[in-house]
């Protein structure tokens, strides 16, 4: 029978990991081999990855296309000079996400980093951040995902990336100086002005997805007034990067009523909202549940949840504190696998059980895997929605889903199956979470693809 610190040390690797090829590295004490990471995230690694300063110039640059396409350079229009600027960029952030996971020795921190940048969409699918999300990550995200969750609301809520993603850009106050001159403008020039009134956008995703959920308490009201708090948050040029990027001339003049609480006008009130809200009981239910969630099962124990969540609001949202309580707690550590990998996920862990980190960076390496996941259904910095990509099993498990796992996993299987020892490393990596059934199954393959593709597809690994 498995010693209780080998199942812990699967589970560690797998549940709270990004998988191991070998468990050996993690030793005989697992919690603390998580504990120990617990921190900000790990510097993003890879080449032509840009500071959001020099993504925001990509982006004034692209609002030029028009007048510079009237002048293109000899043999090429500005359009596609700017076009391949974009997607060179934006191929550059996806092989660092997925080298980073790949290669990190603090899988733990890499999965927090990738579960709040999941928390906190910005997606490609909106044109207006092209060249900005992966900055978002590296600016917003990966340096405060163990402080104080006020900290990462912050960096999130003001970051050009997110107020470019939910239009708060485009969102001025009806009473603002902005719409009263383009209304003077208007009636001079007998044209209706394109800047007329709120954009609600960050404001509800802040509210209902961000923080409170849906169910947090907060009304329609709330929202139109948190809406008025943000008008004048928006990157003008290059204003952002002096890490306050607030315009008044945009801005709702007078005070503003959010959850009963009134806030002065002006650039100060959106921290004292941000403030308020990250301190809220249902910021801090909302947030221990989708935690709990992510590590634990998709219907995660409300006890789990109740502990996560007294821990959130005994350390005033201190999220190092949080997942102190998590990893502490038994019932995060039930043996049994309930999560199932997202496309992502099994990707990176596939790669993590092959040693192939360092080829990622290799431009059709990268090319490969990052069509492997969009053959099995995501995209990476490509959410479809500012909730992100799902979290629960179902969302990921249907027949034609698993077929496409199962294709992807006898691709990789034929090409790297006559090199590795798939007996040898499903024990190495899965331990004791390998069941008879699978482990005979791997056994008894007629050659080394076959048992890689059915490593790659044992329940056990398929599931952490």
């Amino acid at each position: 029978m498995a010693s209780s610190a080998t199942v812990q040390a699967a589970l560690a690797a797998h549940r709270f990991g990004l998988g191991e090829a070998s468990l050996a590295g993690i030793g005989a004490d697992p919690q603390g081999w998580l504990l120990a990471q617990i921190g900000p995230a790990d510097p993003a690694r890879g080449e032509g990855l840009l500071t959001t300063r020099q993504a925001l110039e990509l982006i004034v640059a692209e609002t030029e296309k028009r007048r510079l396409a009237r002048n293109p350079l000899p043999g090429t229009t500005a359009e596609q000079l700017l076009a391949k600027h974009s997607r060179d960029v934006t191929l550059a952030d996806g092989r660092s996400r997925l080298v980073t996971a790949a290669a990190t020795q603090r899988p733990f921190a890499e999965r927090l980093q990738l579960f709040w940048a999941n928390h906190f969409t910005v997606s490609l699918t909106k044109g207006g951040v092209r060249g900005l999300v992966g900055a978002f990550e590296r600016d917003a995200i990966r340096p405060n995902i163990a402080g104080p969750f006020e900290a990462l609301l912050r960096a999130s809520s003001m970051h050009p990336a997110m107020l470019r993603y939910l239009d708060n850009n485009q969102s001025a106050g009806p009473h603002s100086r902005v719409v009263k001159r383009l209304a003077r403008k208007a009636q001079e020039m007998q044209e209706g002005p394109r800047v007329t009134g709120l954009n609600e956008n960050l404001a509800r995703e802040i509210l209902e997805l961000h923080t409170l959920g849906v169910n947090g308490g907060y009304t329609q009201a709330d929202v139109t007034s948190f809406a008025a708090v943000l008008t004048g948050w928006r990157p003008a040029g290059l204003a952002a990067d002096n890490g306050r990027p607030f315009d008044a001339a945009w801005h709702e003049p007078g005070p503003k009523v959010v959850l009963g609480k009134t806030y002065a006008e002006g650039p100060d009130a959106l921290p004292q909202v941000l403030h308020d809200l990250a301190r809220h009981p249902s910021t801090a239910r909302f947030v221990s549940t989708k935690l709990a969630r992510h590590f634990v099962a998709d219907d995660p124990p409300p006890e789990l949840v109740d502990r996560l969540a007294a821990a959130y609001q005994r350390s005033d949202g201190r999220l190092a504190e949080v997942y102190t309580e998590l990893l502490k707690s038994p019932l995060a550590w039930n043996s049994a696998p309930a999560k199932l990998k997202t496309p992502e996920e099994f990707v990176v862990s596939t790669v993590r059980l092959l040693g192939g980190a360092e080829r990622i960076g290799e431009r059709g390496e990268f090319a490969k895997l990052g069509a492997g996941i969009i053959a099995l259904g995501q995209r990476i910095h490509l959410a479809p929605s500012p909730a992100g990509w799902p979290d629960r099993a179902e969302e990921w498990l249907g027949p034609e889903a698993v077929w496409k796992r199962i294709e992807w996993a006898n691709r990789v299987a034929d090409k790297a199956g006559r090199f590795v020892d798939a007996r040898a490393l499903a024990g190495a990596s899965l331990g004791p979470l390998l069941s008879e059934i699978s482990q005979r199954q791997i056994e008894r393959a007629a050659d080394g693809p076959q048992a890689l593709a059915l490593l790659l597809m044992a329940p056990e690994f398929q599931r952490r």
